[in-house]
């Protein structure tokens, strides 16, 4: 029982660090599982028409798609989908958004496993030093899967804004944004915030301040590692201009000692004169 405590002695500091990775863990799993959810979700644009009142019968369509299909539902909810032609035919930005998608998801997964394995709480993954180098690399991959979805998500909602925007063409859809871009953008801000976390916890261990050291009385003045650097390295030599007060090499307290004894040996010997 009492075997343990050491362990958990690191007081107040060390808690404090396995709470911020725990949280960063589950906040930026929970952005990876949103980011996940949309990339098979609908209405990621969606558009109506018809719906105007003044009639007992509403008579309302809507147009929406996703990246997979094109799809239309009446009032009757009744859907006619039509699904994206062979992959070379489909249109570039959605290639885009499904590349930045893939790569952000493939990044988040790495992260998640690094950061699983670098993390303080568990057993797994070796010294203390290597989990932080590994929670950080997971950080580093969680911060790029971010990033990437981001950019997706900001790809997609660019060009329905320049649909909108632009020049009016008869025939063709004025998309509004769905609810999948918006719970996109809310997960890819978790996992950056995950990585964040993460990073504040381990960033002081990996890369530690350089410290300037002093050493007294030992005839030598060294500075310590800096991120693999000695900073200055060398032995401190006393000045010759006081070599004759150092006599052959002994030490002030022996001087000392030498000169009172010779003192009181010159008055001994004159009070034996008189």
């Amino acid at each position: 029982m009492f075997a343990l405590l050491p362990k958990y002695s690191g007081g107040t500091s060390d808690m404090r660090k396995r709470l911020v990775q725990i949280f960063g863990f589950l906040i930026s799993t929970i952005g990876w599982v949103l980011v996940l959810c949309t990339l098979a979700m609908d209405y990621w644009r969606i558009t109506q028409l018809g719906g105007q009142g003044g009639s007992f019968v509403i008579k309302v369509l809507w147009y929406w798609s996703n990246l997979w299909k094109d799809c239309s539902t009446d009032s009757t909810s009744v859907s006619n989908c039509k699904d994206f032609p062979t992959f070379w035919s489909v249109t570039p930005f959605i290639h885009g958004v499904r590349g930045l998608l893939m790569c952000g998801l493939i990044f988040g997964f790495v992260g998640a496993v690094l950061c699983f394995v670098g993390m303080e709480c568990t057993y797994i993954g070796g010294t203390n030093k290597t989990k932080d180098k590994l929670l950080l690399a997971g950080a580093v991959f969680h911060f790029a899967g971010g990033v990437s979805d981001i950019t997706a998500y900001s790809l997609y909602t660019s060009r329905i804004i320049r649909t909108n925007f632009g020049t009016v063409v008869p025939g063709v859809l004025q998309y509004d944004v769905g609810v999948p871009i918006f719970l996109g953008l809310v997960g890819s801000f978790f996992i950056i915030l995950g990585a964040v976390l993460y990073a504040v916890t381990v960033f002081k261990v990996v890369c530690p301040e350089s410290k300037v050291v002093y050493a007294s009385h030992g005839g030598t003045y060294m500075a310590p590692r800096s991120r693999r650097r000695t900073l200055y390295t060398g032995s401190y030599k006393p000045s010759r201009r006081y070599g004759s007060y150092m006599g052959s090499g002994r030490s002030s307290s022996s001087r000392i000692s030498s000169l009172s004894q010779t003192t009181q040996m010159k008055i001994s010997e004159r009070d034996a004169f008189v």
